[in-house]
């Protein structure tokens, strides 16, 4: 892995850790589901928009296809949606060490559903996962944490490793940018029918809101989905999914420097423990490979 990729990595890492600090902010001025659906809107828009002018074709092969519908409705809609429902009532930086599990649960999907044999140090890893979860759990259920919002949080979380399992089909034949902006729209038409039925279309203008807004839009949304293909395009799904150890310890310090969130001591150390489990996982399948 050379200095570009680990570059490409980092910069993935830190902007979709950064975007539960974000959309928490969105959350407290504006609907969710309805801001949601808007910001794919734009992201979408401008993604095809970039394509365009890149010259990029339209002309995606049928897996492309399915997977670019799976990507959008499962990460985008769903995961997406469900966290930002969710951060009406759970922190920033609990949806975020949640979210981080990810590859815990690709590897245990892998385990359970594909029968695929797990290395001593992946399984290593999952206990790990576990263990920390566990933790920082405990820790926040004793303080009085929202059941509900938490278990949006974990159904997020399966939803994301759906489409992670789907990322691979997605990003192979190129035209990447068309691929980004089309599955920004079908994650904001399958927010759009929810949004319409359930909320009531209520906003506090402030600039927090339109600074929360337009970095969503833009970095997590749009650069980060891009950097994201690029890097498995680039070094494999595999290697790329390494930095997702990254996660937790990027969401939880972006929520307590922008948004004062405390930590106490078992969520550092299951914070820790989590980061360590997933880099094992993920370790393992490059030694596999």
């Amino acid at each position: 892995m050379n200095a570009g990729a680990i570059g490409l990595g980092l910069a993935f890492a830190f902007m979709w850790s950064s975007a539960f600090t974000s959309a928490r902010v969105i959350v407290e001025y504006a609907p969710p589901m309805a801001s949601l659906s808007l910001r794919f809107l734009v992201s979408g828009l401008i993604g095809i928009a970039i394509a365009r002018a890149l010259g990029q074709s339209f002309r995606l092969t049928p897996a492309q296809w399915r997977a670019t519908i799976l990507f959008g409705v499962c990460q985008n809609a769903l995961y997406l949606g469900l966290n930002f429902v969710a951060m009406q009532w759970v922190e920033a930086s609990l949806a975020s060490i949640i979210a981080s599990t990810m590859p815990l649960m690709v590897a245990v999907a892998g385990w359970v559903v594909f029968r695929e044999k797990l290395p001593k140090l992946a399984m290593g890893g999952l206990i790990l996962g576990i263990i920390g979860v566990v933790l920082i759990m405990g820790a926040r259920m004793g303080a009085g944490v929202d059941m509900l919002g938490v278990a949006l949080c974990f159904i997020a979380a399966v939803a994301l490793t759906i489409a992670t399992l789907a990322v691979r089909g997605a990003s192979s034949g190129g035209n990447v940018m068309v691929i980004v902006g089309l599955q920004m729209l079908i994650g904001s038409a399958v927010l759009a029918v929810p949004a319409a039925m359930l909320e009531t279309i209520e906003v506090t203008f402030s600039w927090q809101l339109i600074v929360a807004f337009l970095y969503t839009t833009f970095v997590p949304g749009l650069a980060a989905t891009w950097v994201w293909f690029t890097l498995v395009n680039r070094i494999g799904a595999v290697k790329a999914a390494t930095f997702h150890f990254l996660n937790p310890f990027f969401g939880v310090a972006i929520a307590a420097a922008l948004l004062g969130e405390s930590l106490g001591v078992l969520d550092v150390v299951g914070v820790a423990v989590i980061a360590a489990g997933i880099l094992a996982v993920q370790l393992s399948k490059q030694k596999a490979t």
